[in-house]
């Protein structure tokens, strides 16, 4: 494996002696098994949190839920985030009481998948429409696993479906599962398909249990992904921690998409057992990429996973707030329209993340709102998110307690 050599900081040594000092010098730091979670991992055992004054106690979590339980109770003091997860939260939807949280930076864009099983690819449902067809006969419904009721698998599965012409509450059944397990419940026949982060999707081809119908980049490309979260208890409590935690993480971003050997030497690393725990095979080539199908195509793919893409990935955008909040409504987990705004403002921590940005010289966009041209051809730019949660052919949106689902 190659060595990592972080750039010794004597401005940032400089800078942890000072007034700006990290109140807390010890993180728990919580993670899930994917390949998402590479700049956590790089950060905390490569050297890069030590100029800053911080050791980063990576802690690996079982799912979903369990990471948001213990970012809420205190146990992790900050955590690689569902965009979705985060707002859930702070919205109250899912069973937990609402929570003030805080989005400090996006730790990634792109990479996920939506794959279908063996036994589909066999029948021949091997395109959108095939898969439409299968969705609309009589009989049993198609059950798709997801990893969490909120989290960004769930609305690009919901998303991708509806552009399909597939109602993803009324046409197929969702389940929830932890992302490693995915492969498994394909496996066992207990699901038709998932959509989860890499490397589940090239570890099921791996296995041989059927093929990517659909990356997300291909719904959205450089679509926001998972993001660094934590309460804004523990930012209003510990921001110059907060903020030295910012610098460490984007300058392990950025030194993984400097080149494709630091892509190597990153992969190589989170493979191990106490990390991702997978093949090096299932992780490599997506990380880098090179993308098969596990249906006879191959191609490079021009939106893969980016980690920085000189700080394009972290700005926490109002932008992408915003547009899981729309997806909520669109789905009928917002009973009615929030503060779109008001509420991107309160948990996207931008002031936070232009210091750190700017103490590295890692360049920050000049807007906090981004837009982006989604798979159905609709633009999204966060000017009118009510009017754009409404502007779906699909969707079960709830008004006054009413839910209409249209087709």
């Amino acid at each position: 494996m190659t060595d990592f050599h972080p750039h010794s900081r004597t401005d940032s040594l400089a800078w942890v002696a000072g007034s700006d000092a990290p109140e807390k010098s010890v993180i728990n730091l919580g993670f899930m098994a994917l390949t998402d979670s590479a700049s956590l991992i790089v950060a905390a055992t490569q050297g890069f949190a030590q100029p800053y004054g911080l050791t980063l106690n990576l802690q690996r979590q079982a799912s979903w839920a369990t990471l948001r339980d213990k970012l809420i109770s205190g146990e992790l003091d900050a955590a690689q985030g569902l965009y979705g997860l985060i707002y859930a939260v702070h919205l109250g939807i899912g069973g937990t009481p609402p929570v003030d949280m805080a989005v400090l930076m996006g730790l990634a864009q792109n990479g996920q998948s939506i794959h279908l099983s063996q036994p589909l690819q066999a029948q021949g449902v091997t395109s959108p429409e095939a898969l439409q067809a299968r969705a609309h006969q009589n009989g049993a419904k198609l059950t798709f696993a997801q990893t969490f009721p909120t989290g960004t698998h769930a609305m690009w599965l919901n998303y991708w479906l509806a552009s399909q012409g597939i109602h993803p509450l009324n046409d197929v059944n969702s389940v929830v599962l932890p992302p490693s397990q995915m492969v498994a419940h394909l496996k066992a026949g207990r699901i038709d398909g998932f959509c989860a982060g890499e490397p589940w999707g090239a570890h099921a081809i791996e296995e041989q249990q059927g093929f990517t119908l659909a990356t997300s980049q291909s719904i959205w490309p450089n679509h926001p992904e998972k993001v660094l979260g934590c309460t804004r208890a523990f930012v209003e409590q510990y921001p110059n921690t907060a903020r030295a935690l910012v610098m460490a993480v984007l300058e392990a971003s950025r030194f993984i998409d400097a080149n494709d050997e630091n892509k190597r030497s990153s992969a190589q690393l989170i493979c191990g057992s106490d990390y991702v725990d997978s093949p090096i095979n299932s992780i490599l080539p997506r990380f880098l990429g090179q993308y098969e199908d596990g249906n006879g195509h191959a191609w490079r793919d021009q939106q893969a996973l980016r980690f920085c893409a000189d700080g394009e990935v972290n700005l926490p955008y109002l932008s992408d707030g915003l547009w899981f909040m729309t997806q909520f409504r669109r789905w009928g987990l917002l009973r009615s329209d929030p503060d779109y705004l008001g509420i991107a403002q309160q948990v996207q921590q931008l002031s936070l993340y232009r210091d750190a940005a700017s103490s590295l010289g890692i360049n920050i966009p000049a807007s906090d709102m981004r837009s982006s041209t989604l798979i159905d051809g609709k633009i999204w730019d966060g000017s009118d998110p009510a009017g754009y949660a409404r502007s779906f052919a699909l969707h079960a949106l709830s008004d006054a307690g009413q839910t209409h689902a249209s087709r």
